[in-house]
């Protein structure tokens, strides 16, 4: 079985951008395109990660590519593959690029050589597709090590590292160390804080593109009520039976119709919410640094010690056997289970812990897309952050979102104004009171949902970072 894989992007129009940014900013991108292509003369820019789903990173690259390819450039994706040992070490310098210790392990010459061989055996299936001139961008540490390789071989390699943290420490210096190998040779890289930008690389290589989202992909589109309401019904988060429904859910990037198959594996004590009780949702990996327990303790702390209505909780990722190079799920997953455990029935009554099904890429994206719609609060309690997304997703909706300030959601929310910023992602009794106050003040709940939207549509859709993009490649392939 051959280790790495290509990903297909449908292809996407920019035109559909025009009635949100105004032609001018749609016709820019595509003489941008237009020009790169030209300068490509017949070359490829390749896209190389580690999965093609779950996640920011895969998510971003089937939108973002697909928007690419429909301006007429030749943009490919490519996954990586590895075995646990290449993963785990891969997790682990995730953990520490974060400023965290992860599973701890030494970032040592053995790691080295488990990393170096998995991605020597990922470059030979790589070098019978990549020639001479083509542009290959390279995400997050996994196919970082990659590059030596790459260059030899005549390629124009960029890394884009969407992970980082703000203060440097051990932690963080090991990672950086540890990639540096690999990675010195590299003239070109992207980041999306200025804060990112380790020390060595400060030397004019570096430039900062911030993450978007896609406001047409079936993550973001515009779902009626009673769309909402259908899908949560079927995939089990809210009680139903579903009401009557047209034949298909939603359009996907294709423009053909989709429907919701699969249903969610669940864990709760109780039934399922019904349609009126107000939801706090959170959407992330079962990752430690998205931090889901201190999410359901911050509630329970909430519920203790503030009167409020009615109110469930929903953590949700993805199904944690789907997520090929994320080891750390199922383990995250176990203790936030047990977490769940420890609160009393009266709690546990209103905490539903959903497993969103996977196999469609698209499926559980409207999924997310129902479940962020349809909550009365979105949250993204994380201790590390390299770009929320999810806080993106929802502010795009127009949901109230509390959020900590942590590394670049401090870049997208305004405190008080598109949202709530968490000074402190582990002080519980803020967050439960901020989670009492956005809950009562309706009208403070909406008026920073509107706000953020717009702020979204200012700052944070695709076009803008397709611009981006293209100026950085037309400069590495002009040098």
């Amino acid at each position: 079985m051959r280790l790495v894989q290509e990903v297909h992007a449908q292809i996407r129009s920019l035109e559909r951008f025009v009635p949100l940014l105004g032609q001018a900013a749609v016709d820019e991108a595509r003489t941008l395109a237009r020009g790169l292509s030209e300068q490509l003369a017949g070359g490829v820019i390749w896209n190389v990660n580690s999965t093609a789903v779950g996640g920011g990173v895969a998510e971003m690259l089937h939108s973002l590519l697909g928007y690419a390819r429909g301006a007429g450039l030749d943009v490919r994706w490519l996954t990586i593959g590895g075995s646990p040992d290449f993963f785990r070490i891969t997790k682990r310098l995730h953990h520490a690029l974060h400023g965290e210790r992860g599973d701890g392990s030494p970032l040592d010459e053995a790691a080295h050589e488990v990393y170096a061989s998995n991605l020597c055996r990922n470059a030979v299936e790589l070098r019978e597709l990549v020639r001479p001139g083509d542009v290959v961008l390279l995400h997050d540490p996994q196919p970082a090590g990659l590059a030596p390789t790459l260059l030899a071989a005549g390629a124009r390699v960029l890394w884009r590292c969407h992970i980082g943290a703000d203060e440097t420490n051990e932690d963080v210096e090991r990672g950086w160390h540890f990639l540096a190998r690999y990675l010195d040779g590299v003239r070109t890289m992207i980041f999306s804080r200025e804060t990112y930008v380790p020390a060595r690389y400060r030397d004019g290589r570096a430039s900062i593109i911030q993450p978007s989202i896609d406001a047409f992909s079936a993550k973001n589109i515009d779902l009626d009520e009673h769309t909402v309401r259908s899908i949560l019904v079927h995939v089990g988060i809210l009680e139903g039976p579903p009401p009557p429904s047209p034949r298909y859910a939603f359009v996907r990037s294709d423009d053909t119709p989709g429907r919701v198959e699969r249903s969610a594996d669940i864990i709760r004590l109780g039934r399922a919410s019904a349609w009126e009780t107000p939801l706090v949702v959170q959407v992330s990996r079962w990752d430690p640094l998205k931090d889901m327990i201190g999410v359901l303790r911050g509630f329970s702390t909430m519920v203790h010690n503030h009167a409020a209505p009615e109110v469930d909780l929903v953590l949700a990722g993805p199904n944690v056997r789907a997520v090929a190079d994320d080891p750390e799920g199922p383990a995250v997953f176990e203790a936030v289970y047990r977490a769940f455990l420890e609160q009393p029935p009266a709690i546990r009554a209103h905490v539903h812990l959903a497993m969103l099904p996977t196999a469609d890429v698209e499926e559980n994206a409207v999924i997310v897309n129902a479940l962020q719609r349809h909550a009365a609060i979105v949250v993204q309690k994380s201790l590390h952050e390299g770009f929320g997304l999810t806080v993106t997703e929802a502010m795009w909706k127009a949901r109230p979102v509390i959020a900590s300030a942590v590394g670049g959601i401090q870049d997208q929310i305004e405190d008080g104004v598109s949202g709530v910023l968490l000074r402190d992602p582990n002080d519980l009794d803020t967050f439960a009171g901020e989670l009492h106050r956005v809950l009562v003040d309706r009208a403070f709940a909406e008026r920073i949902g509107a706000a953020a939207r717009e702020r979204v549509r200012e700052r944070f859709l695709g076009v803008r970072h397709l611009i981006q993009y293209g100026e950085i490649f037309g400069r590495l392939i002009a040098a």
